[in-house]
């Protein structure tokens, strides 16, 4: 009877079958014989002790030994007897290890099997400890997605540094676009690559200002000294726009359950206006106003001016202007923005390797400075550092920035326009009598008084422009150059005037040094640094109010090591703090309803169909002020789920 390559049944006994109950053979075995390979392996170790014993005991013991049986017949058996020992102990600690592993592994399929159903004691027991809705699957699926949401976040950065280090390797060359993604430009306020002053070769001074809006942020960044009414009103106002967003998607389902026609992006936007007035009014001093549904006017004449802090003496922890204020102190609405914006920036540092020495966090002020080393003197500085300046700015203080900025810039127009008229003075000074050297000197020997009149008149008028001033120009009345200055002519102009200084000098003295042309130089030198500085800043005329990051970085030009550190430190940190910009119109589509499942949050309680608190009382103050009064109030749509839309007169786009 042939032998089957495969495992015998436990009905089949026999001593010599492979895997057969009883069996000495196994069928992992293949055919070998067992016991010619235990054989062999006596043999060889019995002969290897056996030589070695007789190479070190003399013949006189060797001879004593050998008596009652021969040496080798007593270490043969010795050492089967070893090795017997030693198998078996090997195989019945291996049998006993997988039966282990065999049994966790039934367990662990078996409990996989099992978790599918709960059993119904389970569910009672737990509605009698804390209620169906105390007991949920929504914090582990939230601890799920947070896990598998980390877990791509890094492979997608991972992803991304290893394309901004490709895009960089295949340009071949250092530009705005090796600091930042593209998806992220629009952001840059200013970003300049400009050579070292100290080693022009080797080094490389970059500037970057990055300008997060307001409504960009993921987690709204107020002042720390904003009102409670402030910070209360804001909410308010959040949750007004999120209801109208509601019935606004009422209402487009109501369209399509009609075959009507879609509402287009401009259509919606009026709708939404439409629909403000069902949910606040311009009526301040009526308590019955519809602006203080949510909350009571006397509360908001509580707190009306009350600050970050109150003053000891003033302070009663049972006033209720004293209890609203813990209440939203509770909420950390007032840090948690400017909080986050730090903790981002400098865990970002951390774990990218990119240290500092100085973190100024100016929290009172919204302003974080962080600098890689504590020295500022540039010229002991090393080449490869950095220093940001993390600042949250609001309109009255760009209003203040604006204001200082344009102050600095006319005092740098009448300065260089002064060092003009003097360099000039001088250059006028230093010719000869009746001497011929310029346009000037020829027109007064050849032209009559009378044309020289006219021509200083002019000058005095305004309406003569000087020869060397004749293709450099500023406009600044436009109505968008008076509202947004840039300054731009005006930067070019003063520099080409600063630059004609300087030639005007070199074509008077040559390579002379006198002690007028050296005090010229000197000062046309300082107001030069002084204003090439002024104008490397950031123009806040064309800041918003929201979040700056200002960086300063230098780097080695053939390493780019702290640049390459801050391009995926910023890109990190825009990707934590900022939601990116959204264009409303890629933003209309939405998910069909046939997708839109209502069981999608798993719990044990039942559903809540009760309207939301805050729609109730809209509609109830609604209801009152059209019985009283008989206001026909357009555009409310009934929110109650489940409950069937009552049929509207029209959809109010004629009214348009």
């Amino acid at each position: 009877m042939a032998i089957s390559q495969f495992p015998k049944s436990p009905n089949a006994v026999h001593p010599e079958q492979p895997s057969a109950v009883g069996s000495r053979n196994s069928i992992v075995q293949e055919g070998r014989n067992k016991i010619s390979e235990a054989g062999l392996i006596l043999e060889e170790t019995t002969q290897k002790v056996l030589n070695e014993v007789e190479q070190k005991l003399p013949e006189e013991v060797l001879a004593r030994l050998d008596v009652m049986g021969g040496l080798k017949e007593k270490l043969y058996n010795y050492i089967n007897q070893t090795y017997v020992n030693m198998f078996n102990r090997y195989t019945v600690t291996m049998e006993d290890e997988f039966i282990k592993k065999v049994r966790d592994f039934v367990d662990k399929e078996e409990a996989k099997g099992l978790a599918r159903y709960t059993p119904r004691e389970l569910v009672e027991l737990l509605d009698k400890i804390g209620g169906g809705d105390k007991f949920n699957t929504g914090e582990i699926e939230k601890s799920m997605v947070n896990m598998f949401g980390h877990l791509q976040g890094h492979i997608q950065r991972g992803m991304n540094d290893l394309e901004n280090e490709t895009n960089a390797i295949l340009r071949q060359k250092t530009d705005v676009g090796a600091f930042i993604r593209g998806e992220n430009a629009y952001a840059i306020l200013k970003c300049v690559f400009k050579d070292n002053e100290f080693r022009p070769k080797y080094v490389y001074d970059v500037k970057l200002s990055i300008n997060i809006l307001d409504s960009e942020l993921i987690s709204p960044i107020y002042h720390y000294q904003v009102t409670v009414e402030s910070l209360l009103k804001d909410a308010i106002q959040k949750h007004i726009q999120e209801l109208i967003d509601r019935q606004i998607e009422e209402l487009k389902e109501e369209l399509v359950d009609q075959g009507a026609k879609e509402l287009s992006g401009s259509e919606v936007m009026f709708e939404k206006i439409k629909k403000v007035e069902n949910f606040t009014d311009d009526i301040k001093d009526d308590e019955k106003s519809k602006r203080y549904t949510i909350l009571a006017k006397k509360f908001l004449d509580k707190i009306e001016g009350l600050r970050a802090q109150i003053d000891l003496e003033d302070y009663d922890p049972l006033n209720i202007r004293e209890n609203i204020k813990h209440i939203i102190d509770e909420e950390n609405i007032r840090n948690r923005g400017y909080n986050t914006a730090v903790n981002a920036i400098t865990s970002i540092l951390d774990t990218s390797k990119l240290g500092y020495q100085v973190c100024d966090n100016m929290k009172n002020a919204r302003v974080c400075l962080i600098r890689e080393y504590e020295e500022i003197d540039k010229q002991v500085l090393p080449d490869e550092r950095y220093d940001i300046k993390l600042a949250f700015y609001d309109q009255n203080q760009l209003r203040e920035m604006v204001r200082e900025y344009d102050r600095q810039m006319d005092a740098f127009t009448r300065e260089i326009h002064m060092l003009a008229d003097v360099t000039e003075a001088h250059y006028q000074s230093s010719k000869r009598f009746r001497s011929l050297k310029d346009f000037d000197d020829l027109s007064k020997r050849l032209m009559s008084r009378d044309w020289l009149r006219k021509k200083e008149a002019e000058k005095l008028d305004g309406a003569y422009v000087a020869t060397e001033d004749i293709g450099d120009f500023y406009n600044e009345n436009s109505f968008v150059e008076k509202n947004n200055r840039t300054y731009e002519d005006r930067i070019k102009y003063l520099k080409n005037k600063i630059k004609r200084n300087k030639d005007l000098l070199q074509k008077m003295h040559g390579y002379q040094n006198p002690i007028e042309r050296v005090v010229l130089d000197e000062r046309i030198n300082f107001v030069s640094k002084r204003f090439h500085e002024f104008t490397y800043q950031v123009n806040p005329h064309h800041i918003q109010p929201g979040l700056i990051l200002d960086m300063n970085v230098t780097t080695i030009k053939r390493k780019l090591f702290m640049l390459k550190g801050m391009a995926n430190m910023l890109n990190e940190f825009l990707y934590g703090v900022s939601r990116g910009f959204q264009d409303a119109a890629f933003a209309q589509f939405k998910r069909r309803r046939s997708t839109v499942r209502s069981d999608i949050d798993q719990s044990f309680s039942l559903p809540d169909n009760k309207d939301n608190i805050f729609e109730m009382a809209y509609k109830q103050q609604a209801a009152d002020a059209s019985a009283g009064a008989d206001i026909d109030i357009k555009g409310i749509v009934d929110m109650t789920p489940g409950a069937k839309a009552a049929k509207k007169k029209s959809s109010g786009l004629k009214e348009l």
